[in-house]
């Protein structure tokens, strides 16, 4: 199995836009094959003394699958195509740390 940590950062004022679009296409990624978990969340205060500053225009996608071959296909596949199409302007850039457990 691996993870994924996707870190998207957004044109300002535009994350609930975003999020709309993304989690139509959720149920679409949570059923291919390998995908053992593909959920969007955004930062919240925590009052912990060591967490980072808020970051309001951004939003991470927490996801785990069966393997990496997986996780290639889930990138190719037309729905997600179609969901960077309808994002294109609302995104400034896109990063993502692949880990395995350790």
């Amino acid at each position: 199995m691996i993870h994924v940590v996707a870190t998207i950062k957004l044109q300002a004022d535009t994350r609930e836009k975003f999020l709309r679009i993304l989690k139509d296409n959720v149920p679409r990624v949570q059923a291919e094959q390998g995908c053992r978990a593909y959920a969007p969340a955004v930062d919240i205060e925590s009052g912990i003394p060591v967490q980072a500053a808020l970051r309001a225009d951004v939003v991470t996608i927490i996801e785990a699958w069966d393997s990496l071959e997986d996780l290639r296909v889930h990138l190719k596949a037309p729905h997600m195509l179609s969901y960077r199409e309808k994002v294109q302007g609302l995104v400034k850039n896109v990063s993502i740390h692949v880990l395995t457990p350790a």
